[in-house]
């Protein structure tokens, strides 16, 4: 099969994109002559900036002329002649971006609206041991393999200097404590209490940063104010992905919630301990790092509630956030 010059498509959310990567790495791993691009939404282009095996990174604003740009990114990936385009979403728009891309391989998931113009159509699989990863590589096992690889990013020499002072104390631990989704995001009240325990817990407790986007900078300046914690950082807004990436490589442990960060901990191999409160890692998102743990409240019958969450409990009690227990996340922490 010719894979000389390849077009990957993926242009839903950050974690999307983070799992994505991981046909990168396949991809190059078996041809690595071939010319990878890119293609993501406005906004997530700053993930694969400087990525060493992609050629391009093509960037389609979907908020601004959504239609009228949709026709210029088609017009553009026809242009480039590409011989293989992958196309990683079950959505009409990258449908009609591979449909019409003129590759002579035009690869995608069975569930897009246009998959009938595909040249390769693979079935979108479900199960409670199939992970995002294993979906996507799926669209190239064809001319790959089979096996699971990682995602993986790449910060900048720049990026990891730009963290290097917060590492100076080696003894480090970072949490992401929002979301976007409501139902998703461990309490405040919660993230707190468990602030003041590691505190109660070590003679000499841990640096803590507080990673987020600018939207969060307010929450955690709350967790703070309201835990007290002697030895804390709000970094909300402060770092890039790629730099919050770098930070996480090598903190002692990331608490997170089910969010971009986890992805991000997963794309540096870094540790995890993945709360999971409305939603379930059996929706083929939970943690890939080696040492990675997954804390969740397991006999809710209304949990999950949603694929995404909800913007509060449908219940009113919140359960999933309120019935786990603080020592299953210290459990997480090296002893």
């Amino acid at each position: 099969m010719k894979v000389q010059k390849i077009l990957l498509i993926q242009t839903a959310f950050i974690g999307d994109v983070i799992l994505g990567t991981a046909v990168i790495e396949k991809i190059h791993q078996h041809h690595p002559e071939a010319n990878i691009d890119f293609l993501v939404r406005k906004g997530n282009e700053g993930l694969l900036e400087h990525h060493p095996l992609l050629n391009e990174v093509l960037v389609w604003d979907k908020q601004q002329q959504k239609k009228k740009n949709l026709l210029r990114m088609i017009k553009h990936i026809r242009q480039n002649r590409y011989d293989v385009v992958v196309n990683m979403q079950r959505f009409f728009a990258t449908g009609l971006m591979t449909a019409f891309s003129r590759a002579p391989q035009r690869i995608g998931f069975d569930k897009n609206p246009l998959a009938f113009l595909f040249t390769k159509k693979v079935a979108y699989r479900y199960g409670d041991d199939i992970h995002e990863v294993d979906r996507v590589l799926s669209l190239i096992a064809h001319f790959t393999d089979n096996q699971r690889n990682r995602p993986k990013l790449y910060p900048s020499q720049a990026q990891f200097d730009k963290v290097a002072p917060y590492k100076q104390n080696t003894s480090y631990l970072c949490m992401a404590p929002t979301s976007v989704w409501f139902t998703k995001q461990f309490l405040q009240t919660r993230w707190i209490e468990l602030l003041q325990t590691i505190e109660k817990r070590f003679t000499n407790p841990p640096q803590i940063y507080l990673l987020g986007a600018p939207g969060d900078k307010v929450a955690c300046e709350q967790i703070i104010e309201q835990s007290n914690y002697p030895k804390i950082k709000n970094l909300a807004g402060e770092l890039s992905l790629l730099e919050s990436a770098a930070l996480m490589r090598d903190a002692q442990m990331n608490y997170v919630n089910d969010s971009a960060p986890m992805h991000l901990a997963s794309s540096m191999n870094a540790p995890v301990c993945t709360i999971y409160c409305s939603t379930t890692p059996y929706f083929g998102y939970g943690p890939l790092s080696e040492n990675s743990t997954i804390v969740q409240v397991n006999d809710l019958d209304c949990r999950p509630c949603g694929l995404h969450g909800h913007k509060e409990c449908p219940k009113g009690h919140f359960a999933c956030a309120n019935r786990i227990g603080i020592e299953e996340l210290l459990a997480c922490l090296p002893s």
